[in-house]
């Protein structure tokens, strides 16, 4: 029940905020200084992830609609909270972690020399209190899905998920599908908050959102592999691991086009292996729609010309979620 962030989406292209340098941060008036940390953790990205979660959540209530539970069970009022808050406040975490643990590297890349913790407009203490406020709000969270105690008892590894992200690019290339292993569970702990009871009586119960992740991870891994591209020179120099520093620009590129074509199994699968969501052709429509985007996305960008990542990975990979979230939940209650 969060939203990540990942390698790439930590080395997005970042523009100063607009404020002077020069200004102290005690004279930053308090609007001021939210807006740098929302920028730190580059907020605006929450549209990548939070389509699934959402979609997760619309399928969870249309089961509970079906199962002829009364309109408290359906709303799940508390539910809906706790999920907004724990996406929020994990995905805060996440990326302030990130933020801490690339500060070195940030400032080594002009790239993303120019962000908050290099630039000094947010000290390092300051991101770790930030950080740790939003661990204890997302942990906080998790008790609004009692007496479902299953979202308590998996709080503290899913933040040990999220924060191992910042480190496992040290020692591993694999560090993307751990990225995408992490934007996986999105959906999957958005299922686990709002199905709790009924996945302890039948685990099978979690079949949706498990396909539903699968999708989510063989897409997040493919476009952040695009994304990486770009560091590409800078990894290989810096001793990081990444594929492209790795195979090289043009392997990855064709790995990530693969990863992109994998994704749709799992996405078509839904429509067969889980007929309790009552899914049909608008969600194939969409499906169909969002293979597409894919093709455009990927041709966007070739090993001789990395200009057109950004319109690939923000407009692109934008749709791909929105696609999913409209043609699977209206199709689910039609």
């Amino acid at each position: 029940m969060y939203l990540h962030f990942g390698r790439n989406f930590a080395n997005c292209p970042q523009k100063g905020p607009n404020i002077p340098s020069t200004l102290s941060k005690t004279e930053l008036p308090f609007l001021g200084r939210a807006r740098l940390y929302l920028e730190m953790v580059r907020f605006s990205h929450t549209i990548f992830a939070m389509p699934f979660a959402l979609l997760s959540a619309i399928w969870c209530l249309a089961l509970a609609n079906r199962e002829g539970g009364s309109m408290m069970e359906i709303l799940q009022p508390l539910r809906w909270l706790g999920m907004f808050v724990c996406m929020v406040s994990a995905r805060n975490f996440a990326m302030t972690v990130n933020r801490i643990a690339d500060r070195r590297q940030d400032a080594a890349n002009p790239r993303t020399e120019k962000r908050h913790l290099p630039a000094g407009l947010i000290s390092v203490r300051d991101a770790a209190v930030f950080a740790s406020f939003n661990a204890v709000v997302f942990l906080s969270g998790c008790l609004l899905f009692l007496p479902n105690w299953l979202p308590v008892v998996l709080a503290s590894p899913v933040l040990a998920v999220l924060a191992m992200y910042s480190f496992v690019k040290r020692w591993s290339s694999l560090v993307h599908f751990f990225l995408g292993f992490s934007l996986m569970l999105a959906p999957v702990c958005v299922w686990v908050a709002f199905r709790g009871e009924a996945l302890l009586v039948n685990p099978a119960d979690l079949l949706p959102a498990g396909l539903l992740g699968l999708t989510v991870l063989l897409w997040v891994t493919g476009f952040d592999v695009i994304y990486a591209t770009q560091d590409s020179d800078f990894d290989r120099r810096s001793g990081h691991f990444s594929l492209p520093a790795r195979l090289g620009v043009a392997a990855s590129l064709r790995l990530a086009a693969l990863l992109h074509l994998l994704m749709l199994i799992p996405a078509i699968a839904i429509l067969f292996l889980c007929p309790q969501l009552r899914l049909g052709w608008i969600y194939g429509s969409g499906v169909a729609l969002i293979a597409i985007v894919l093709v455009y996305e990927n041709w966007l960008v070739n090993p001789n010309d990395l200009s057109r990542v950004n319109l690939a990975f923000f407009q692109a990979n934008a749709v791909v979620g929105l696609v999913f979230l409209v043609a699977g939940g209206l199709d689910s209650w039609w």
